[in-house]
């Protein structure tokens, strides 16, 4: 099952059929966990409205609200060797070879709600920067209690030439206005996602495809429930937090996005989310 947060309410897709929620909280309504029996249930009671549809392609949000946005690093081979490519002049390459191989994890946070855009909206890239890129990544929505309940598709929109002149400077090169993307929706389902699951991501300049990749999950070196576990031992989240795991797609160290460029990321039983860059 998906669910979208719209301006009309919260829309459930499920079975190629949707209905509109009763219930309007959408923290509420996210941090429960049995959220995929509780929908199940609530849509015993619904009626399914065809024209829903409409509404998820003219009024989505993105589906964040009272959550945070953190992320993961280093989590694939590929982007241990990007990260270690970056920082080699500043004598930072070290850092990422040793977080890919030790216990804990790279967390970082990433984004509040109000710094996080949906899909077919606009995400930005710094003025200051010259070199940024897509990340394109699975997003997991961990409740309260640290339950991983459901999946979204994440864009970690990342400055490399300042994280790459010295790894402190890691939160301006993740953390600006805009430099997150969720959506299209939260996909609820009953089993967790399979590794095999693919991500991929294409990128437009006017008409011609300038960058295109994919990786399976699979390829991840930590697993899901490792990174929440990790994430949750000290910190709270009152309305669950959603948690980007990483890339694996990364693109050639000469490539840059500009402004006017359509960055698209698909994940198999999730859907599509599709983002215009800007800059202000």
């Amino acid at each position: 099952m998906k669910i979208y947060r719209t301006a009309q309410g919260i829309v459930i897709e499920s079975d190629g059929q949707f209905f509109l929620s009763t219930q309007h909280n959408w923290d509420q309504y996210l941090n429960r966990d049995n959220l995929f029996q509780e929908i199940a249930h609530e849509i015993k009671s619904l009626r399914p409205d065809s024209d829903l549809q409409s509404l998820i392609s003219t009024q989505l949000l993105a589906p964040i609200q009272g959550q945070e946005v953190w992320a993961s690093g280093v989590t694939y081979l590929r982007s241990r060797e990007a990260r270690m490519e970056e920082s080699k002049d500043s004598g930072g390459g070290d850092f990422y070879a040793k977080v890919y191989d030790a216990e804990r994890p790279e967390l970082f946070f990433k984004a509040t709600a109000a710094r996080t855009v949906g899909s077919g909206q606009t995400v930005l890239i710094r003025r200051d920067s010259k070199w940024n890129v897509p990340e394109p990544e699975l997003t997991l929505f961990c409740t309260s209690s640290g339950k991983i309940v459901g999946y979204t598709i994440g864009n970690d929109m990342s400055s490399r030439d300042i994280e790459g002149e010295n790894p402190l400077y890691l939160p301006q090169a993740k953390s600006y206005d805009a430099s997150a993307a969720l959506g299209p929706c939260v996909w609820v389902p009953e089993i967790p996602i399979a590794l095999e699951t693919e991500i991929s991501i294409q990128i437009k300049r006017e008409t011609e495809t300038v960058f295109s990749g994919n990786i399976q999950l699979n390829r991840m070196k930590r697993n899901l429930p490792e990174l929440a576990s990790w994430l949750f031992r000290e910190t709270s989240f009152p309305n669950g937090v959603f948690l980007m795991t990483g890339t694996g797609v990364v693109p050639p160290n000469e490539f840059t996005l500009l402004v006017g460029d359509e960055v698209s990321i698909q994940i198999a039983g999730i859907g599509e989310l599709v983002n215009v860059v800007g800059m202000r």
